[in-house]
């Protein structure tokens, strides 16, 4: 039976009878409240949206705590929207599995509307009318680090943001000028309070975004296409708030397993859909059980109140601190990890790197030993407890399909917060930088990742990032076994815009340099280095 179908009044009962949890809510009379008085605009239309924002959301409306759904729109890839979300009314199935091995079905409805944010579609002029709706309160975002960035390393202006500034005007391409256009027509419209909060995983997320809307209209406000009390209102009103967040749950690609699990309960749309621009996707997303979404309680217009889902407010300070302890030592760090270390060992699964010895000693010594000592109590999540789940529950979990090779997708871009906020925690605090061994052997272990070769000598092919072309190539006369010129090393690891710190003037970089070698030393090396140092 085909998902649209199963919440019809006359076939709901014999999926509630296989396990499947279904909207309590009038569904229809929800979309068209939406759609009057709309408070909610997400961007981003992938995984995480789903199985987490939508989710909180759609279990308030099974409760009767919120009347209003939310309005999904996708900036980047169009065909999220014609082919995972408009065939199925909107509707999608969160598939929560859990390290315990039990599996909960819901079907979350609370998607309201589905939209393109394409300057030159239709869709475009229905969120115009959105954003000049009083009645919008937030805009939230899931659209990637990537999708905030305007610029080069050099400092330039990206070719994406160059065009627009240059030549489309007030009809731009990128996310962050499309929302800003929008944001235009609030202003233009009455100049309504609302937050613009980004949930994206990196650090200090509502600046970047702030950063990216501020330079589009003032880029505006210089060629005379908007006034400068619009930058005004934007920047110094108070009117419009870009507050920061933490959002961790684990979402990865479809799972054939679930696939094949919800073929035998008769579910019908249990297909993959592969995207033009090779987005996997699919009418369910099989996500972890453990979430954590804490944001900063700023919101000039009243929000949905999510803490009634489990989302945690706070201030600034304190969801800094939780930022932190996840992003800089409790959890990203560790994946990263197993994401280097996986990749060179042949392993496709997180949950099986943590059955080999070497690696789980590598990363639950790294984070009790090594990251703990820099941990700032958030107060509203203890330390402890939140890296314990990570080693005991969510990594080992065998029902999370995901693969080492996801997570060292951009891993340039994640070891300067990942790896380097650590060290330079140590140095600030006086700690005894000398004394970290594991932390310097996951750096030594990407130079030995940017080659492309893993333990057997055989060649792997590397996950995506903006500079692995450029950091490969650094190490790219090393061989196995050889007599190398270790030489290339000292310009990787002296970049601090890769590691977030110049290693040889924070203290580690010849400690890196030197488990780089051993790494480098012939095949098995990487498995024996990894065994010398996690005794």
């Amino acid at each position: 039976m085909r998902l649209i179908d199963i919440v019809k009044p006359e076939n709901r009962a014999s999926f509630e009878v296989k396990g499947y949890a279904l909207p309590q809510y009038d569904r229809e009379a929800m979309i068209a409240r939406t759609k009057q008085n709309p408070t909610w605009v997400h961007f981003g239309a992938g995984n995480i949206f789903r199985a987490f924002p939508a989710a909180v959301l759609e279990g308030m409306l099974n409760r009767g705590e919120a009347d209003t759904g939310v309005i999904v729109a996708e900036g980047f890839d169009y065909d999220i929207i014609d082919m995972a979300y408009r065939p199925y009314d909107n509707l999608s199935l969160l598939v929560v599995l859990k390290a315990d091995g039990s599996i909960e079905k819901r079907v979350v409805g609370s998607v309201a509307e589905s939209l393109k944010a394409d300057t030159a579609s239709e869709d475009f002029t229905r969120l115009i009318e959105i954003f000049r709706n009083p009645s919008l309160q937030m805009v939230t975002f899931t659209i990637t680090e990537k999708g905030y960035s305007l610029w080069n390393p050099d400092g330039s202006y990206n070719r994406a943001a160059s065009e627009d500034l240059t030549s489309r005007g007030l009809r731009p391409q990128t996310a962050m000028g499309k929302v800003t256009a929008l944001l235009w027509e609030r202003y233009r419209a009455g100049g309504f309070p609302v937050t613009m909060s980004s949930m994206d995983n990196c650090s200090h997320n509502g600046d970047k975004l702030a950063k990216a809307v501020f330079t589009y209209a003032r880029e505006w406000c210089k060629q005379g296409l908007v006034p400068g009390e619009f930058v005004s209102w934007l920047e110094r009103s108070g009117k419009v708030t870009f507050p920061w967040s933490m959002i961790d749950k684990i979402t990865p690609r479809p799972d054939a397993k679930v696939q094949e699990m919800l073929a035998a309960d008769g579910f019908e749309d249990n297909n993959i859909i592969i995207t033009g621009f090779r987005t996997y996707t699919a009418p369910f997303v099989n996500a972890e059980e453990t979430e954590y979404l804490v944001v900063e309680d700023t919101f000039p217009n009243g929000r949905p109140k999510l803490e009634k889902g489990g989302v945690l407010y706070a201030d600034r300070e304190t969801v800094d601190k939780v930022e932190k302890m996840k992003v800089c030592t409790c959890l990203n760090p560790l994946h990263t990890a197993l994401a280097i270390y996986g990749c060179l060992l042949g392993y496709t699964l997180i949950s099986e790197e943590m059955k080999d010895d070497e690696l789980r000693t590598l990363v639950t010594k790294m984070g009790y030993e090594e990251a703990m000592p820099v941990v700032v109590d958030p107060g509203i999540l203890k330390p402890s407890e939140f890296i314990n789940a990570v080693l005991t529950k969510r990594l080992p979990n065998p029902f999370m399909p995901d693969a080492p090779q996801r997570i060292a997708t951009d891993t340039s871009q994640k070891l300067p917060i990942r790896f380097g906020e650590t060290l330079k925690a140590y140095s600030e605090r006086g700690l005894d930088i000398a004394s970290l061994r594991l932390i310097p052997l996951v750096l030594a272990g990407y130079a030995r990742y940017l080659r492309g070769l893993d333990d057997e000598g055989k060649p792997f092919e590397q996950s995506p990032d903006p500079l692995l072309a450029e950091l490969s190539e650094i190490v790219g006369g090393l061989t196995l076994g050889g007599d190398n010129d270790y030489s290339c090393l000292r310009r990787l690891f002296g970049r601090s815009d890769v590691f977030g710190v110049d290693l040889y003037e924070i203290g580690v970089g010849e400690l890196a340099e030197s488990m780089a070698k051993e790494l480098f030393a012939g095949t098995g090396a990487v498995r024996a280095t990894l065994q010398k140092y996690t005794k």
